[in-house]
């Protein structure tokens, strides 16, 4: 392609409602264009990128064995009506209409019940199974607040697939290749991922793991143990309890804090390590008023996995202060566990304690010294804590490391959670009717754009890795109006190029000075850069930049096509 026959439409100034570089950056170097909030039309240099990452996704479903199929983008309310969830699904991220009948509508966000319909209508016999239906779709969230451009836009393109199975065991055989699968799609897209133990949110079903890109700008943190066998989103990460300690046991002591409401203000306060010190939160309980939960000092309580407790109320909500006040006689920075005629949750962490610091149920007073059991009702033990980096994995191999991480894929077993109320049967081999079980897979395939920019980036511009760049590399000759020489040289490597396989982009602009030129292909992206210049022809040679590593070269020009074979068609040119 050549330059002056392509669109690219780059910005001097970074756009100001955009918060983060990939949003920056696809935008200011012309990927996208806005159209509406979180609505975005993908530019030629933009859409370039997303089909390669399509490709590259289509490739890898396909030799997994499974069929491509294209679902509609509306969807009927009556399918969502029979799963259930035409009320219950997050009804603000639901876009619904009627149409010109006063029939229900919507906008699809997901596909299970489309794909169900159709499972329940093609699939008869228990031979037919298992099957793996597949889809590249446009999808529609009405996000409340959408942001970081392509990373939480309202409109999106997905793929999602969906299969089915006549036993648990087939499905977590399926469950497992598409595991292996998304790991070679993001391999072949050349990013640093983990695969991490999730929960299932709003689609349902268990056995659920999230694929994320890791990028300090992510919102999710991932937690994994250092020689990489263990990694879990940190919602669902588990905190081992340490060892107990010796220590013995001392005498309980009564102090005064005076206006000492936090744990961070009773250790500066006491002169207390904070590791010794524990926080007690009061809650709304399933069978009684409130319940305690316990946890060290400097620990943060893990919402995700308190709400899965059953003697919790759903969804879980802090104890009032009136509440508070009327069950202990003391406001909220003052709450022990010694007193409570509740139920009393302690974190493993918290319960490996001796000797540890709390309130005292009474303003302005803490206890000190105080021990499990001896001093404390009844209470229960659980994993109710985020882990910290430093944390024994919970595998006994290695520590645990946080990262941030964008997630990109998600996969579920679903189980009959959508084919039992939409009666998705076939028949066994003694002829009745069997609930098929269900697996679910999505990928964000706009949504790995701006991950993949989020790792691959620099104060120049983007970094593309060559799988998914929008031209393998650029040729910008000095001059070529000037110099026959150059314009010849210049057109004579785009043709070979070009008949090598290699996607080359020809800045043939003559309007732009060498500098613009630079810049903007640094913005862009491209991972090779090939000068063609005068003053190096005259010794036979171009001059070679690597986007990822700026190393500037002199390659003889009759080895261009053959180093560039390699770089491109061989090794990937990422740092």
């Amino acid at each position: 392609m050549k330059a002056s026959q392509f669109t690219i439409s780059t910005l001097k100034e970074t756009p100001s409602d955009a918060e983060i570089a990939s949003h920056q950056l696809l935008i200011k170097a012309g990927f996208i264009r806005k159209l509406a909030s979180g609505i975005y039309s993908w530019m030629p240099m933009g859409l370039r990128v997303l089909r390669k990452i399509e490709h590259i996704v289509r490739e890898e479903m396909n030799r997994s064995g499974a069929q491509e199929i294209l679902m509609p983008v509306t969807q009927p309310g009556e399918l969502w009506e029979e799963s259930g969830r035409w009320q219950l699904y997050d009804e603000g991220l639901l876009l619904k209409f009627k149409d010109r009948h006063d029939r229900d509508f919507c906008f699809g966000p997901t596909h299970e019940e489309v794909v169900t319909d159709i499972a329940r209508m093609e699939l008869k016999s228990h031979k037919q199974l298992p099957v793996n239906f597949y889809q590249i779709q446009t999808k529609f969230r009405d996000e409340t607040r959408p942001r970081f451009g392509v990373l939480r836009a309202r409109e999106f393109i997905m793929k999602d697939a969906y299969s089915f199975h006549n036993t648990l065991d087939c499905l977590q055989s399926t469950f497992e290749q598409m595991h292996e699968t998304y790991s070679r799609i993001l391999t072949q897209m050349n990013l640093e991922f983990r695969a991490v133990d999730a929960d299932s949110g709003s689609i349902g079903g268990s056995g659920s793991i999230e694929f994320h890109v890791l990028a300090d700008s992510g919102e999710d943190l991932i937690a994994f143990s250092s020689d990489g066998t263990y990694a879990a989103n940190i919602e669902l990460a588990e905190a081992v309890a340490p060892e107990t300690s010796e220590s013995p046991l001392l005498p309980i002591k009564k102090v005064e804090t005076p206006h000492q409401k936090t744990i961070a203000d009773v250790v500066e306060y006491l002169q207390l390590p904070i590791e010794s010190t524990i926080k007690t939160l009061l809650v709304e309980g399933s069978d009684t008023s409130l319940v305690a939960l316990v946890v060290r000092g400097d620990h943060t309580l893990n919402p995700l996995k308190v709400e899965k407790l059953s003697t919790v109320r759903q969804p879980l909500t802090l104890a009032s202060e009136a509440d508070i006040l009327a069950a202990t006689g003391c406001t909220p920075g003052s709450i022990g566990p010694t007193t409570l005629d509740f139920p009393i949750i302690v974190d493993r962490a918290a319960n490996a304690l001796r000797n540890f610091t709390c309130g005292a149920n009474e303003n302005d007073y803490h206890l000190c010294n105080v021990n499990w059991s001896r001093d404390t009702p009844e209470f229960t033990v659980e994993d109710i804590r985020n882990v910290e980096s430093g944390d024994l994995a919970p595998n006994a191999s290695g520590t645990i490391e946080i990262r941030r991480g964008i997630e990109v894929g998600h996969i579920f077993q679903l189980g009959n959670k959508y084919s039992a109320p939409m009666k998705a049967t076939v028949l066994d081999a003694e002829g009745k009717a069997q609930t098929m079980v269900m697996g679910c897979y999505g990928i964000g395939v706009s949504r790995l754009v701006g991950a993949a920019i989020e790792q691959y980036h620099d104060d120049r511009g983007i970094r593309w890795p060559t799988s998914i760049a929008p031209f393998q590399v650029v040729l910008i000759p000095i001059n070529a109006t000037k110099s026959e020489q150059v314009h010849k040289t210049a057109h004579q490597l785009y043709q070979q190029l070009l008949d090598a396989g290699i996607e080359v982009l020809l800045d043939d602009r003559d309007q732009m000075r060498p500098g613009v030129k630079f810049a903007e292909a640094e913005l862009i992206g491209y991972p090779h850069r090939i000068v063609i210049g005068d003053r190096s022809l005259t010794n036979g040679e171009v001059e070679y930049v690597n986007r990822h590593t700026l190393e500037n070269q002199a390659w003889p020009v009759a080895e261009v096509v053959a180093k560039l074979k390699s770089a491109v068609l061989g090794s990937p040119a990422v740092d």
